[in-house]
């Protein structure tokens, strides 16, 4: 039996804001939407174009106040084949929130907190 993984979830508290940032920051663009018949969520798919792995946003009416990300040990993590371009963007975006040289990584900040590693292509 074999498994592959199809995505990976988060919720976000405003999700035009999110949109945009995941476009911007990485190109993600939206390939489905599903709206609960009562306007009680939004579930949103991005993809990057290029495999079949998407990210899931998920936006609850019912949700006021900013999630509790424990204490950000958890990432996604992103592939990219211009690591120079890529953090000249997000330095300009003002998203990066820790640096690691050594390894040759960085990760930025989404709208709500969570880390996005990006890491070259190798």
């Amino acid at each position: 039996m074999k498994f592959a993984i199809d995505h990976f979830n988060i919720n976000v508290l405003d999700l035009d804001k999110s949109l945009s940032f995941y476009e911007k920051a990485l190109g993600l663009k939206e390939t489905r939407r599903k709206e609960a018949p009562d306007g009680s969520y939004i579930i949103v798919f991005l993809g990057d174009g290029s495999s079949a792995n998407k990210l899931e946003l998920t936006w609850l009416k019912s949700q006021e106040k900013p999630y509790d990300l424990g204490d950000e040990e958890f990432h996604i993590a992103f592939t990219t084949e211009d690591y120079d371009a890529a953090h000249a963007r997000h330095k300009k975006m003002g998203c990066i929130c820790y640096e690691n040289p050594e390894m040759g990584i960085y990760f930025i900040n989404d709208p709500d907190g969570y880390w996005l590693e990006v890491v070259p292509r190798r």
